[in-house]
């Protein structure tokens, strides 16, 4: 098996002549709906029209200043219930301008020149602290880099990225696109990673408070929950973030075992993900199971039609029972009085593998206030403590996308710049 043809882009990339041909279809509206529909907020008919106009550098830049990560969005996000839903021949014509392939186009020619489209202000001499790699904190850090600050991002991992490099599915980051983009972020200056420091474990917020000026946190959601029936302790549930990793770290992929017959639980895009990526490792069977309807799966219908593609079985209605020595038993449900309900039928799968998909919880917060389970923020993304702020996953505002926590990072990084801002000239 070739595993770079396995891996490969799903959608082939545009070039300049169709990305011209593609762009063409916009009809730059002056108060553009996609742009609310965006979590940055890209002027996307801004860097349309300069792709029409063969001005890609200038449509990076316009990416690249709202969103840092603009590379990783145009391929990873949900763009189908984003900014493309959101356009205007969406609603006429049922076919969007394909705004995500579009980014990517730009964002992947600009950094091909070498170019960096930043310029880090002199620094000022304040240190700011950012606890984790991952999108919030990498944009974060950028943001404030660019403005003077000097940033230390304390990161427990060997490696930076968060789910971008750990989390999604390799055929949608392909070629060590998300180090790419970290050395993008990076090469800016004024940022310093140290590796294997773990809030609460290497560094504590007491300590971080007292040698920085403000902490940004970004420590993103580290635990998994649980199915809470009996065999879940068995060797073959696996959560399915740690697959997910295992398949992105691993350089010989023909080493990860493959077995024949496979449930995933959850509803979500990761429950997609790794579906799809077992069955071209080369799966034979490979179930996703949902306690819901497809109109209730967190993932988009365009994840659903992607994982029926890629042979994946959809298995709604049912909820897991129990996990025995090589299969699992679910139970039929039905909603009743608009409560979910068990129908009394079962059903049971084979299984070599089980892998959970059904959401993730909070590692570790030390002393901040949580709301749900979350870092309470407001909206400035303070936390209840002084000086520290949060955003991404762990807060639980919006939804759990990488767009979501670049926006995130980069709203608390002028939050940190106007308090400490005003301090350093008042």
């Amino acid at each position: 098996m070739k595993y770079e043809e396995v891996f490969c882009d799903i959608e082939k990339p545009l070039n300049l002549k169709t990305a011209q041909i593609e762009s063409s279809r916009c009809y730059y509206c002056y108060d553009a709906p996609c742009i609310t529909a965006c979590p940055t907020g890209i002027d996307i008919p801004s860097f349309v029209r300069k792709i029409s106009n063969g001005n890609v550098k200038g449509a990076a830049l316009d990416i690249l200043s709202a969103n840092v990560m603009g590379g990783t969005c145009a391929r990873a996000c949900p763009v189908e219930t984003l900014c493309q839903e959101a356009c205007v021949r969406e609603k006429s014509e049922k076919k969007p301008v394909a705004i995500g392939q579009l980014q990517r186009f730009a964002t992947d020619e600009y950094f091909k020149t070498g170019e960096q489209a930043f310029t880090r202000a002199p620094t000022n001499g304040i240190k700011i602290a950012v606890v984790g790699a991952g999108p919030a904190g990498l944009s974060c850090a950028h943001h404030l880099a660019r403005l003077g600050y000097d940033i230390t991002i304390f990161e427990s991992r060997a490696k930076a990225g968060g789910l971008n490099e750990f989390g999604l599915a390799p055929y949608k980051l392909t070629n060590e696109f998300a180090q790419q983009e970290v050395n993008y972020i990076l090469s800016i200056g004024g940022i310093t990673i140290e590796y294997g420091k773990s809030l609460g474990k290497e560094i504590t917020l007491d300590d971080l408070r007292g040698k920085f000026s403000a902490v940004f946190l970004g420590v993103g959601l580290g635990g998994n929950n649980s199915l809470g029936i009996p065999g879940e302790e068995s060797k073959m549930v696996i959560d399915a973030t740690r697959m997910i990793e295992k398949i992105r770290q691993t350089k010989d992929l023909s080493k990860i075992p493959v077995p024949k017959n496979v449930i995933v639980i959850g509803g979500g895009n990761t429950s997609v993900d790794i579906a799809i990526q077992m069955k071209k490792l080369g799966s034979e069977f490979v179930t996703i199971a949902y306690r819901r309807g497809r109109t209730e799966m967190g993932a988009t219908h365009h994840e659903q039609e992607l994982a029926l593609t890629h042979g994946v079985q959809l298995l709604n209605w049912v909820k897991p029972v129990k996990i025995e020595a090589d299969s699992m038993q679910f139970e039929y449900t039905q909603v009743e009085s608009g409560k979910l309900l068990g129908t009394g039928k079962m059903i049971t799968l084979k299984a070599e593998a089980i892998y959970k998909a059904i959401g993730q919880t909070l590692v570790s917060s030390e002393k901040v206030s949580l709301k749900n389970g979350k870092i309470s923020v407001n909206e400035k993304f303070e936390t209840s403590l002084s000086g520290v702020y949060a955003g991404g996953d762990c807060t639980g505002v919006g939804e759990d996308l990488t767009v979501t926590a670049v926006q995130h990072g980069k709203l608390a990084a002028r939050s940190i710049h106007e308090k400490l801002g005003a301090r350093k000239h008042g």
